[in-house]
């Protein structure tokens, strides 16, 4: 029997995507509260931008690979990106764990950010088919939950491992079976959703709408568009502070005496509230809207580097985490929603890949910005120049986007 849109009618295949954006999310976190420390202990890099030199693989491949992501997925379905992003994620662990080189990881993450374009991209972009017009928000919402809230497990587990029996093999083990559970399940249990994409009702006797050209799409979602312009700065800012998190917070919470456990715990704070926290977050923005979110979300991230950069302790640094994890999960999945909100049904894959262009392409320039800075001035200076941004981006937003959840013409 086949089901039309929506959320109830299509759980099945929903929760099963939900669970395997989980094993998507819980790759990166293989790497989140660790791979720092091994650039230091084992590869010598003194430079902080060399250390964040993963992160800025990670990040270009991963967001070029979402634009195509989206269109691939436009052209020829779903279910095919999604099982050739886990085709690629497989040598990643593998890599991790015998890398004789700093150029082997970087190389590894290369293929960590070519694979997460791919499959991140795709469980989104199925999940805005399941559901329709109708609960795009809390759809959103359970996609990032699944996908940050193991990030967060993944970090802890890995914190925990590398704790007990040094940074390598043992942590990245946990990687092979990530990628093995992902590809059986996307293979043999995920279904095509592209037939659920409804294009817009015509007329008898209208012609029918053009689909923009790339370039005229990527200009629309990049300059041109209120709204879809301001969620894709948005979007690049959040990724830019999450990669100056991902690289530097570890090594400040080193700096400020904490233990590998405690330092894995202090990774993990932030992506499991902004995890756990976003599925509150996402149905809400089907509410109240989506740009009262996104700006005091911005803000609040803002916030929460401030009192990182300032503090020195325990309580100071979990409560920088907590507050960064409640902004972004105020922002991420309701940016995610305003995509879907305002783009048209034949060319809203391709315009979620562009999004996740800019966002994506925030990893590398926080992981460089900050990397330059912290080099030339010191840890806390460059965390403080990205609460500055991540504030700017949300007023930005507050004083150019217009609200998205009423449905306007196209």
């Amino acid at each position: 029997m086949t089901f039309g849109p929506g959320l109830r009618e299509n759980a099945g295949q929903f929760s099963l995507l939900v669970l395997v954006n989980a094993f998507v999310g819980a790759m990166v976190g293989l790497e989140r509260s660790i791979l720092p420390a091994l650039a230091e202990q084992e590869f010598a890099l003194a430079a902080r931008s060399a250390v964040l030199s993963f992160i800025v693989a990670f990040g270009i491949s991963k967001a070029l690979t979402n634009y195509f992501a989206g269109r691939l997925s436009d052209r020829y379905g779903r279910k095919g990106v999604l099982v050739a992003g886990w085709i690629i994620a497989a040598p990643v662990p593998f890599l991790l764990m015998w890398a004789p080189l700093w150029s082997w990881i970087i190389a590894a993450n290369v293929l960590l950010g070519i694979s997460q374009g791919l499959t991140w991209s795709t469980t989104v972009i199925m999940k805005i088919d399941l559901v329709g017009d109708r609960q795009r928000g809390l759809a959103m919402g359970l996609n990032e939950f699944a996908g940050y809230f193991a990030v967060a497990l993944s970090a802890l587990a890995t914190g925990w491992i590398a704790a007990r029996y040094g940074l390598r093999p043992q942590p990245f083990y946990l990687g092979v079976g990530y990628v093995a559970f992902g590809l059986l399940l996307s293979v043999f249990a995920v279904k095509e959703t592209r037939h659920f994409v409804q294009l817009p009702p015509q007329a008898d006797g209208q012609a029918a709408i053009a689909v923009p050209t790339a370039g005229a799409l990527f200009k629309r979602v990049s300059f041109t568009d209120r709204e879809l312009s301001s969620v894709s700065q948005a979007g690049l800012v959040n990724n830019l502070n999450d990669g100056m998190a991902w690289g530097l917070f570890p090594l400040a919470y080193a700096a400020a005496g904490a233990s590998l456990e405690e330092i894995a715990l202090l990774a993990a704070i932030y992506p499991a509230v902004w995890g756990l926290v976003q599925v509150v977050t996402g149905a809400l923005s089907d509410r109240i809207g989506r740009k009262p979110l996104i700006v005091w979300g911005m803000w609040l991230q803002a916030a929460g580097i401030v009192i990182t950069a300032a503090a020195s302790h325990w309580p100071g640094l979990a409560s920088g985490a907590v507050l960064l994890g409640l902004g972004t999960a105020m922002v991420y999945p309701t940016l995610l929603a305003s995509i879907g909100d305002v783009a048209r049904a034949d060319w809203r894959a391709s315009a979620v890949g562009i999004y996740r262009l800019w966002r994506d392409m925030g990893y590398a320039v926080g992981a460089v910005l900050a990397g330059v800075v912290a080099d030339l001035f010191g840890l806390s200076s460059a965390i403080y120049v990205v609460a500055v941004l991540t504030f700017a981006s949300g007023t930005l937003v507050a004083l150019r986007m217009r609200e998205t959840l009423r449905p306007r013409e196209v």
